[in-house]
């Protein structure tokens, strides 16, 4: 009979895993996998473990898992967890604790990681015995992926992974992809939000990260062809073709002078109905709750009940987004006389004026070719060179802004990996190389900023050890950009922490056997990019840019402090 260890990696088989990210504990885990051709893929910052098998998840739709050893290695997943719980993306961490015998007896790295974990994750539980180790593993799997997805903690002891089972597990079910179990709203309310759609004045769509969770994204292109317009937040980027007459794009916390929605604003602020889909309406997502109208009727859809009515009370249709959609859609046929619905006619001609009203204040505010570089001209060369076969990650702060607002979704799914959830430094890198573990054959860009990437720049000796070449365009502008920037807004001054000294990104990248250039001028980054494209290696162009730049977040218009250096 198996041990413990080729229990759980043949369990893990079971559930479709083909790579685990971790170090080198669970030793007797990683060789035991190894054996069924379950990759290990290991890191070199513990902390980045999380981050990876985040964007793993997020991009193969599968439920991705990571592992450590108890203590410190164990304490470095709560940040990468939260992000996914709060994000709501199916992780599954499997860390090894110590032997039963040895637990309260202060072992060697001893914690309680059942306290640790359970604010970070969906489920966390501990089997300490042997003959229910699959059990907890399918249990595992479940908490992740059904329902409102997100992480689940599985401790083993070590001592569990070396004992030998005594009978023979019977499970055969694969519960490695998600969403697990779809369910459909009540027809009831289906009907009812049907109806309130078809007879809105000013409807409008706002999509979040569930549609991509729940891979709606035909019945929403359905309603859309109805002629209701559609916006989304941040993380639900993609959602929808950006180039469709009745898309606005991303609507939230950076709606300000040069955002490209910022001359559509009227059409979610004036809406008599807002429809939410898979939309937490989080503070960013709606401009510290200032964005939606409060007299408006708002539609709620999510999988999760408690989410519905938490900021808007609204008629709630709880249910997955596909199913919930497609309900929906094949109602809104009947419901609307003509097809399509009367608000489309208008929509369209504000959305296209609202097009125009942002390439006037670029041409007019913004010098695409100064020196230091305008991060406006980066994300207009990589918008360029982006087709189906991208996938973009950003960091958080800036970088996630830059991207959300300058680059285009230009089909309905295109995947926009932004760390939302808790919206922690970092995280640029690590999404990048998790992507592209989970999409190999996928040109995967990422940008960040040189305060991000200072947090894990040692990554890239992964991504050429484990052959998963990425693009990282670093903005490079010697400082922590958001923070100083906020801090002269609200404090007129700004902490010591905000500004760095001169590093050369390029140097770090080429003396990991990765391909590292800086690029000083405007005129070189196209090229550059397109010859990273074409390089089967990890690429890092060191961008000097401008440190007066700042993304359009809406809270910084009308600052003198800021306006005077922009200017």
């Amino acid at each position: 009979m198996p041990a413990g260890a080729q229990v759980l990696a043949k369990a893990l088989q079971r559930h479709g895993v083909t790579e685990i990210f971790g170090q080198s504990i669970p030793s007797k885990l990683f060789l035991a996998g190894a054996e069924l051709g379950i990759r290990q893929l290991a890191y070199r910052t513990e902390n980045a473990g999380a981050a990876m098998a985040d964007a793993y998840a997020r991009t193969s739709g599968r439920v991705s898992v990571v592992a450590a050893q108890n203590g410190p290695a164990a304490t470095l997943l709560v940040a990468g967890l939260g992000e996914a719980l709060k994000a709501s993306i199916p992780v599954v961490a499997i860390v090894q604790d110590v032997p039963t015998t040895a637990r309260e007896r202060n072992a060697f790295q001893e914690l309680d990681h059942i306290t640790m974990f359970s604010a970070v994750s969906r489920w966390v539980k501990r089997v300490d015995e042997v003959n229910r180790l699959e059990d907890y593993v399918d249990m595992a799997f479940t908490a992740a992926a059904s329902g409102h997805p997100g992480p689940a903690v599985l401790l083993v002891p070590v001592d569990v992974l070396d004992q030998t089972v005594t009978t023979r597990s019977e499970r055969t079910a694969c519960l490695g992809r998600y969403p697990l179990d779809r369910s459909v709203a009540d027809p009831q309310a289906v009907a009812k939000a049907a109806e309130c759609l078809a007879q809105a004045k000013r409807p409008i769509i706002i999509a979040g990260g569930g549609i991509h969770g729940s891979r709606a994204y035909e019945p929403l292109a359905r309603l859309q062809a109805m002629g209701f317009p559609v916006a989304t937040t941040v993380m639900g980027k993609g959602a929808v073709d950006e180039t469709q007459p009745l898309s606005l794009g991303v609507v939230g916390y950076f709606m300000g002078p040069r955002s490209r929605s910022e001359g559509m604003r009227s059409l979610v602020t004036e809406a008599d109905v807002v429809f939410l889909v898979g939309n937490r309406t989080n503070q960013n997502g709606t401009d510290s709750w200032q964005l939606y109208p409060r007299d408006a009727q708002v539609i709620h859809l999510d999988i999760d009940g408690q989410e519905i009515g938490r900021n808007y009370e609204a008629l709630r249709l709880v249910g997955d987004a596909k199913l919930t959609l497609t309900a929906l859609a094949d109602a809104m046929a009947s419901a609307l006389p003509d097809g399509v619905h009367a608000f489309a006619t208008t929509a369209k001609e504000k959305i296209q004026a609202g097009r125009a009203h942002w390439q006037s204040q670029m041409a007019q505010w913004v010098d695409m070719q100064a020196t230091p570089v305008r991060p406006e001209r980066l994300m207009a060369e990589l918008d360029a060179q982006l087709d189906s076969n991208s996938r973009v990650v950003a960091d958080a702060s800036y970088s996630s802004i830059w991207v959300a607002n300058f680059l285009t979704a230009r089909h309905v799914g295109a995947r926009f990996l932004t760390p939302r959830g808790l919206a922690g430094l970092g995280w640029g890198l690590p999404f990048a190389i998790g992507t592209k573990a989970a999409d190999p054959d996928a040109v995967v860009h990422c940008v960040t900023g040189d305060g991000g990437f200072g947090h894990c720049w040692a990554e890239l000796e992964t991504a050429m050890r484990l052959k998963l070449p990425v693009i990282v365009t670093v903005l490079n502008n010697q400082l922590l950009g958001y923070q100083k920037h906020s801090e002269q807004v609200l404090h007129g001054a700004y902490t010591d922490a905000c500004d760095f000294l001169p590093v050369d990104h390029a140097a770090i990248a080429n003396a990991c056997g990765a391909y590292g250039v800086r690029i000083t001028d405007s005129e070189q980054y196209g090229e550059a990019l397109a010859s990273a494209i074409l390089r089967p290696s990890v690429t890092v162009l060191d961008v000097i840019t401008d440190a007066s730049a700042y993304p359009p977040v809406t809270a910084y218009s009308g600052s003198s402090e800021l306006e005077e250096t922009f200017w």
